[in-house]
C-alpha cells in the first residue's frame, strides 16, 4: 500500500513521534536480542517513555546542524525515520570543503515493512548527501538489514576500521 506515502525531512512537530519510534525501536530490538519474556522485564532500563521523548526532542534541536532526520509518514502519520549525521572532514588543498555522513536509527513500523518503504527512505538520506556533497555515507546494520542497504547502493570497506569501546 504506497499511496499517501511522503518522505520529508522532520519538522519540530514530528520529532516526538520520532522519539516515540526510537523507543519502540530499542524495545523492538531489546525483544529480539533477550527474548519476549526477559525483554519485559528489562523495559525499565529504558527509564520513563515521556522523559526519553522529552529529552529526545531537546537533543534534536541541539543536534539539528550535525543530524538531519528524514521521516516516512503515510496519510500525515509518521511510521519511519532515518538519521543522516554529517562530520566535516580535514580539509584538503584539492577539496577545501570536505563532509562524509552515517546513516543511523533508519526504522519503520513493523505492519509498514517489506513493502520497500525502508529502501525509498534510506535512498531518500543517500540523495540527500549527494546534494550535501558528502564524500561517502557509512552505515553500522543489524545482519538482518545488511541485504536491504545493500540493494540500496552500501558496499563492504576493507579499510573502514573501527575502535570498540566498553561502557564503564
Amino acid at each position: 500500500m504506497m499511496e499517501n506515502i511522503d518522505i520529508r525531512p522532520a519538522r519540530p512537530a514530528d520529532l516526538a513521534a520520532v522519539a516515540a519510534l526510537r523507543w519502540e525501536w530499542l524495545v523492538e530490538n531489546r525483544s529480539e536480542e533477550l527474548g519476549e519474556r526477559e525483554a519485559s522485564s528489562e523495559r525499565e532500563d529504558f527509564g520513563e517513555r515521556e522523559a526519553f521523548v522529552r529529552h529526545f526532542v531537546g537533543w534534536a534541536g541541539e543536534n539539528a546542524g550535525s543530524h538531519r532526520c528524514l521521516v516516512l509518514a503515510r496519510d500525515d502519520r509518521v511510521i519511519g525515520m532515518a538519521w543522516l549525521a554529517v562530520v566535516q572532514r580535514v580539509p584538503t588543498p584539492r577539496a577545501p570543503r570536505r563532509a562524509s555522513g552515517d546513516l543511523q536509527c533508519v526504522y519503520v513500523v513493523p505492519e509498514a515493512r517489506d513493502g520497500g518503504l525502508g529502501g525509498r527512505l534510506v535512498r531518500a538520506v543517500l540523495d540527500g548527501a549527494r546534494e550535501l556533497g558528502l564524500e561517502r555515507v557509512t552505515v553500522h546494520s543489524s545482519p538482518r538489514a545488511v541485504p536491504a542497504y545493500a540493494r540500496s547502493g552500501f558496499q563492504e570497506s576493507p579499510r573502514l576500521l573501527q575502535a570498540r569501546f566498553t561502557r564503564a
